[in-house]
């Protein structure tokens, strides 16, 4: 293959593949893998073959696939086409039946199921994946196989789940399909076990589904980018729940709870991050006056809008880049919730006055500052813990009073604020 393919790379050479790099008429580069025909054995901790063995027979080859659709071949020998002839229907070979199965919706194991499944604890994955993509339903014999076989599917490593699981969120025009097959057939229990501790749990106001529920239709109306958020905005509402359709807190130990679930699923510690911001705002209420208020309503209102100030703590808080997925999440919850009274106004209105607030001069980080830590010890602010301090105290004053974000100011007020420490001492 490698003298067919010169430009292609043989890391995976020793199992019979190789990947080949090919360009496209606009030239583009793309990867091909190409794999000699073969058969395996010996599969260790249910994920590789101890043994890999090259063979002549396409039914050897083809038998050992997961499913019916992906163990179909063609014969490229039998496609030699002249420049300019047109395309020729192509005879699929296709001994298990696989476009049957297509053509039913369905996802079916090649041969016996619980073998296939035995031999690779990932297909179990794989399998609620591609039905929730393709809007398939998994055969009843193959699906019992996938429960029957569940110690092998704990055995695979949480990265190689967390890559199904997210492939299967982003690539489903439902995730909500996938993510039922996975808790029906045990699978979810594996890696995800807190997002069933909300199955069954009601809440009394403001909702018409139950928690679970609730979270994995979010998950659906969710866009791409805060789909895994979506699933996760509710995650500890069953640990704080007052048993009146309150959840107390729900929110910030929502944002500890899902730090713990994304580190054993081993996501990268700035996806963490970002994921708790969205979790640990997402209940915010942006006051607004309405059409059809009465007087006292607007007066309440009036009582309890932002100030500038409290939109720049708002920005700093959830952090501008994540403002966007912020409002997301919002929307994706409230359009999974018939039962909810949020209305997107709150969010068209609070964008535009965030948009206002972010073409002002302002100061969210300690960097913002007229000021750095040269500045503030050529004055006498000794460094360490005094000065990390004293830069905390000015960023709060520079929030509040954007103006006085100037070096002759906040040297004055560095003076003042350690002034005030030393009385304090």
């Amino acid at each position: 293959m490698l003298n067919m393919f010169p430009k292609s790379v043989s890391t995976g050479a020793k199992f019979g593949t190789v990947i080949v790099l090919v360009q496209d008429e606009h030239g583009e580069t793309y990867e091909v893998e190409v794999t000699t025909f073969r058969c395996e054995s010996g599969y260790v901790d249910g994920r590789w073959p101890s043994s890999v063995k090259f063979v002549e027979d396409i039914n050897r080859d083809l038998g050992r696939r997961d499913f019916t659709f992906n163990a179909m071949a063609i014969d490229l020998s039998k496609l030699e086409l002249d420049s300019g002839e047109e395309e020729k229907e192509v005879e699929i070979y296709d001994p298990f039946d696989g476009v049957s199965d297509i053509k039913k919706k369905i996802v079916r194991a090649v041969g016996t199921p619980i073998e296939r499944f035995k031999e690779d604890g990932l297909r179990s994955f794989k399998a609620c994946r591609m039905a929730s993509q393709f809007g398939f339903s998994i055969e009843p014999v193959t699906l019992d196989a996938i429960k029957k076989s569940i110690s092998v599917a704990e055995n695979i490593s949480m990265e190689r789940i967390r890559d199904e699981f997210m492939k299967m969120l982003i690539n489903s025009p439902k995730p909500s399909v996938g993510i039922e097959l996975m808790r029906e057939t045990g699978l979810l229990q594996i890696f995800l076990p807190e997002l069933l501790e909300g199955f069954g749990v009601e809440q009394k106001l403001y909702h018409a589904d139950d928690v679970y529920y609730h979270s994995i239709k979010t998950c659906d109306a969710a866009e791409d980018s805060v789909k895994f958020a979506a699933l996760l905005h509710d995650i500890a509402k069953p640990r704080t729940d007052m048993g009146n359709g309150h959840f107390y807190g729900h929110d910030r130990m929502g944002a500890e709870m899902v730090e713990k679930i994304m580190k054993r699923m081993k996501f990268p510690r700035a996806e963490i991050e970002r994921t708790q911001k969205l979790i640990i705002n997402h209940m915010f209420y942006y006051p607004h006056i309405e059409d059809g208020m009465t007087s006292e309503e607007k007066e309440n209102i009036e009582l309890h809008k932002w100030s500038d100030s409290a939109v720049r703590r708002f920005i700093q808080r959830v952090g501008e880049e994540n403002i966007d997925d912020l409002f997301k999440l919002r929307m994706a919850d409230a359009q999974s919730n018939a039962s909810t009274s949020f209305k997107p106004d709150e969010i068209t209105i609070l964008q535009k006055r965030i948009s206002e607030i972010r073409h002002q001069d302002m100061a969210l980080k300690v960097t913002d500052l007229r000021v750095n830590g040269a500045d503030l010890e050529r004055i006498g602010i000794t460094k360490g813990p005094q000065m990390g301090y004293v830069l905390k105290q000015l960023l709060e004053v520079v929030i509040d009073n954007p103006i006085l974000n100037t070096k002759e100011d906040l040297e004055r007020l560095a003076l003042e604020i350690r002034k005030q420490m030393e009385k304090a001492q």
